[in-house]
């Protein structure tokens, strides 16, 4: 007979078996899903003609690039016997899939950058040469086209729907091992990487591994949400954190690619800067929140739509500015000649410009700054400054500000501040003399947080400190 422990053992385990039979039941079946999506999915290979032997080009160290954020897929150089006038190549290995049945592949820009040749191997064996349609490094997306009639394609789904947590699924060719299939959840969405401006990543902690670069991320529609496109390792392999860029974005790209040969974005003409807490409290904001506009660019959209340095951007066309980095997206996102309407804090006061967008220029312009001209010094600071000379101005298209020529101890040395650093706004205020910055340097209040706008080498930024009492 049970006793009455043993009974409480036994009623124990019923009903642990009964939570592992509902848990199991609770895990979605991926099987349906890999066999419709796995015939669209492709393992993209390319070769690169590289210099003879004893040319004066060299190749790259590879051992010598920075392991965070680096590229999948790594170049595998044959090793060859030693001699001069030996042609070699470099060969590499990634994924793509299928987006129109006449043969539109669609993989990332990495994976095919620089290729004399690119193979594109269909899950039966079979190998079509694809030629490049177009590359859009900014966003890391490609588009290839290979001969063919009635492929199997993938369906296409919407990332912007994505919620954390959800299940998502990744097929492609890591370490070269064709139609690997990897599983996990979406860790975040619209992350901002570094260097990456024009792409809110979806981070998953689905296992992505060289060869994976360019190959669909799934969700369990059988959907195509991503495109595996970068990890975060300290090791080469992978760590939990995988990004893929989301497919709404690389469809925008790909159709201009296809059809205009070239991809056109959004530009606001500023620079802008977190807000962090000290910020937040000296421009009279609830919260840090919003982008902070530490540099308008001259002639440039935000220029003429009447932004200025110090606004608070807390959102664009209905949409929060949480972060800095979720201005870049939403500006990139929309076409030049198309009117963008912001909410901004100035001065301590909501209000709203509008301004017409911009096309992003291919390359930034950028100034340098110097000093001299008569002197102010402010030992509450511990700075010496000098006004700018009109050539100075000029060059760095300023109508006012000093020039630090001299740190001395005191809160300046404390914060960071060089000599040759420019000095535009203090407390809110402009600056536009040596004798405007030391009567605003001499009502500096104690205790609170106090901003400062400074230009360094052409960048502007603002920074913050306290006058102790």
């Amino acid at each position: 007979m049970f006793n009455r422990n043993s009974c409480f053992a036994f009623l124990a385990g019923l009903a642990l078996l009964g939570q592992a039979v509902i848990a199991q039941a609770a895990l979605p079946d991926f099987t349906p899903l890999v066999e419709s999506a796995s015939p669209a999915v492709v393992n993209i290979s390319t070769k690169q003609k590289l210099p003879t032997r004893g040319a004066s080009a060299q190749i790259p160290d590879l051992e010598g690039l920075p392991p965070i954020f680096r590229e999948f897929f790594e170049r595998s150089i044959p090793q060859l016997p030693d001699g001069r006038g030996q042609q070699r190549e470099a060969q590499s290995l990634g994924s793509g899939f299928i987006i129109s049945a006449d043969g539109y592949v669609l993989t990332n820009n990495h994976v095919v950058a620089d290729a004399d040749e690119i193979i594109v191997r269909l899950p039966d064996r079979s190998e079509l040469e694809a030629k490049l349609v177009g590359a859009d490094p900014r966003t890391d997306v490609a588009v290839l086209k290979v001969e063919g009639k009635g492929l199997p394609t993938v369906k296409l789904g919407d990332s912007s729907a994505l919620k954390v947590g959800e299940w998502v699924l990744a097929i492609g060719s890591p370490f070269g091992f064709d139609h690997t299939v990897t599983a996990g959840i979406v860790s975040a969405t619209g992350r901002s990487l570094p260097n990456e401006s024009y792409v809110p990543f979806i981070q998953t902690d689905v296992a992505i591994n060289p060869g994976n670069s360019g190959g669909p991320l799934f969700n369990l529609a059988g959907e195509v949400v991503g495109i595996n496109s970068q990890i975060f390792t300290r090791s080469g392999g992978f760590m939990g954190l995988s990004f893929a860029i989301p497919i709404d974005v690389a469809m925008d790209v790909a159709n201009q690619l296809r059809t205009e040969g070239k991809v056109s974005r959004g530009w606001l003409g500023v620079v802008i800067q977190e807000v962090n807490k000290d910020l937040a409290e000296s421009f009279g904001l609830e919260r840090p929140a919003g982008a902070l506009v530490a540099q308008v660019m001259d002639g440039g959209p935000a220029a003429r739509g009447g932004l200025r340095v110090g606004d608070v951007i807390l959102s664009m066309n209905g949409k929060p500015i949480i972060m800095s980095a979720d201005l870049p997206h939403l500006v990139g996102a929309l076409k030049p000649g198309s009117t963008a309407r912001m909410e901004v804090v100035r001065e301590g006061e909501r209000r709203e410009v509008n301004v017409q967008i911009g096309a992003l220029p291919e390359e930034g312009d950028e100034i340098a700054a110097a000093g001299a001209g008569p002197e102010q010094s402010d030992n509450r600071l511990g700075v010496k400054v000098s006004e700018l000379t009109a050539e100075q101005r000029a060059s760095l298209d300023l109508q006012g500000g000093v020039v630090i020529t001299e740190i001395l101890n005191g809160p300046a040395a404390m914060i960071g501040l060089r000599p040759g650093d420019v000095i535009t706004h203090l407390n809110n205020q402009a600056i536009d003399s040596a004798k405007t910055f030391g009567r605003v340097a001499a009502q500096l209040p104690k205790n609170r947080s106090v901003s400062m706008r400074v230009l360094r080498q052409g960048r502007a930024s603002f920074i913050t400190f306290k006058l102790a009492e």
